[in-house]
C-alpha cells in the first residue's frame, strides 16, 4: 500500500553536493510525517531531516544546516539536499514514514513525529576526501 523509493544517491567529492530523492506511494500527507535517515556500517542510525504533516520541516536542521529536507506533495517526491558534504556523511541514506501525533497546546497544536513505520530501502552516499 505505502511504498517509499530512494534513489540520487552515489559518489561525490569532499565539499560537493547532492540531492536524494525519494518517491512515496499510498501515503496521506496531512496525517503523517516524513523524514531522513542515515546509518554508517557499524553505527547507530540518526535522522537528519524531518518534515512534518504540514509539510514543513522541523527544526533545528541536522547535521550543522547543511541538510535540508522537502516535500513536492504535487509530484510525490520527498527531497533530501545535501550540501558542503563531508567525508563522515557517508552513509546508507533512508526515507521514513509515519503518522503524526497531534497535541493541543491551547489555541495551537504541536506536531509529533516520534514513530516512523514505513521504510525505504535505502540509497548509498559516499563522500571521498
Amino acid at each position: 500500500q505505502v511504498s517509499l523509493v530512494e534513489s540520487g544517491g552515489g559518489s561525490v567529492q569532499t565539499g560537493g553536493s547532492l540531492r536524494l530523492s525519494c518517491a512515496v506511494n499510498g501515503l496521506t500527507y496531512s496525517t503523517h510525517c516524513l523524514a531522513w535517515f542515515r546509518q554508517p556500517p557499524g553505527k547507530e542510525r540518526e535522522r537528519v531531516a524531518t518534515i512534518d504533516s504540514d509539510g514543513d520541516p522541523v527544526y533545528p536542521l541536522y547535521p550543522e544546516g547543511r541538510f535540508t529536507g522537502s516535500l513536492d506533495r504535487a509530484k510525490n517526491v520527498l527531497y533530501l539536499q545535501m550540501n558542503h558534504l563531508r567525508p563522515e556523511d557517508s552513509a546508507m541514506y533512508y526515507c521514513a514514514a509515519g503518522e503524526a501525533r497531534r497535541a493541543q497546546r491551547g489555541p495551537s497544536y504541536l506536531i509529533l513525529c516520534d514513530d516512523f513505520d514505513y521504510w525505504g530501502q535505502g540509497t548509498q552516499v559516499t563522500v571521498s576526501s
